[in-house]
């Protein structure tokens, strides 16, 4: 043995298991080049290899080109992939009950959002961990309005629409199905196309989201009055999570989670931005009566029991809802 492969065999010995193999995490996500959230994540990319010395790091797959994120679910399942940036139909994939946050016409400001995430935070990550995965964020999608081609204000109109229903998304059918819609069920990355041909004419979605889709292109009317708020999160496999030493599992997951906030809040700023955009190049912006707004909030109630057993159970809604309730009663 040589000078040089005994001085190797010992420096093995001194380094923890892994330190001699870069990890390179492969994510997915729908989210384009260009946006906030491929942005805040090559942060988070180019932080952990910095932190890591370059042992971790990140290969992106951004624009859905690893498909919808049922195809994501799929693959990180089969060891193809890691990690997806996912919304609230991709974590339905995974761990159902995540999604009592995504409850039709649940909520009523951000700071409501902020607070049932913080009081069960414990119950989400577990429930996630069950299924295999880490959270490494949460990624607030935002508010989710209807966009059309015709204005409208009420349940009935809106009922009228060729609305589009993202396929296999039983929270969005349970809450159109409350106001007696008939949405044409349909995968992403077939709207555009659908909207041209005529198939649709309208759509749901925060306005940041639908603009980066450039759905809006084809429409004319913004609805603002929120179907509900729309999760995301950053998952990563935990199989792979498990194989990392120690330290890169915290310097993994303080860097992500501490850009994914700050990600959440510049959100809510762009969906803001982008109303009012939208409102300049001419868009017709309507709302509700309050007679027509309690129509909706019924509708609420009724969807997110209609998914009791479905979802979620109904303890897991009673105590949603029954903190939310104390919350608004305090102030």
């Amino acid at each position: 043995m040589t000078c040089s492969s005994v001085s190797a065999a010992l420096l093995s010995l001194l380094l923890p298991v892994g330190a001699w193999a870069a990890v390179q995490i492969k994510i997915a996500t729908l989210a384009p080049e260009g946006t906030s959230a491929m942005k805040t994540m090559r942060q988070v990319d180019e932080e952990v290899k910095a932190k890591t010395k370059g042992a971790l790091s990140f290969k992106f797959y951004a624009g859905g080109r690893q498909g919808d994120e049922k195809d994501v679910v799929r693959k990180i399942r089969m060891g193809q992939l890691h990690a997806g940036g996912f919304t609230g139909v991709g974590l339905g994939e995974i761990a159902p009950e995540v999604r009592v946050v995504d409850g039709p016409w649940l909520f009523r400001d951000s700071q409501e959002v902020d607070f049932i995430y913080g009081l069960f935070a414990k119950d989400f990550e577990k429930a996630l961990a069950d299924k295999g995965y880490v959270l490494l964020g949460w990624t607030e999608v935002g508010f989710v309005y209807v966009f059309s081609k015709t204005p409208v204000r009420s349940a009935p109109e809106i009922a009228k629409l060729k609305l589009w229903l993202w396929e296999g998304d039983p929270i969005a059918e349970a809450a159109l199905k409350a106001i007696d819609a008939h949405p044409i069920p349909l995968s992403v990355t077939d709207v555009n196309t659908s909207l041209q041909t005529g198939m649709l004419d309208a759509v749901y979605g925060p306005p940041l989201y639908v603009m980066s889709l450039q759905w809006h292109e084809k429409m004319k009317c913004l609805f603002k009055l929120s179907l509900a708020n729309a999760s995301g999160a950053v998952l990563l496999s935990k199989k792979l999570f498990d194989t990392l030493p120690a330290d890169q599992q915290a310097i993994l997951l303080e860097t992500s989670r501490k850009h994914l906030r700050k990600l959440n809040d510049l959100t809510r700023q762009e969906n803001a931005a982008a109303v009012e955009t939208l409102r300049k190049q001419g868009f017709t912006v309507t709302t509700a009566s309050r007679s027509d707004a309690a129509v909706f909030d019924a509708a609420g109630v009724k969807a997110r029991r209609a998914l009791v057993g479905k979802m979620y159970s109904a303890d897991f809604l009673d105590r949603v809802e029954k903190a939310l309730a104390e919350r608004r009663a305090k102030k």
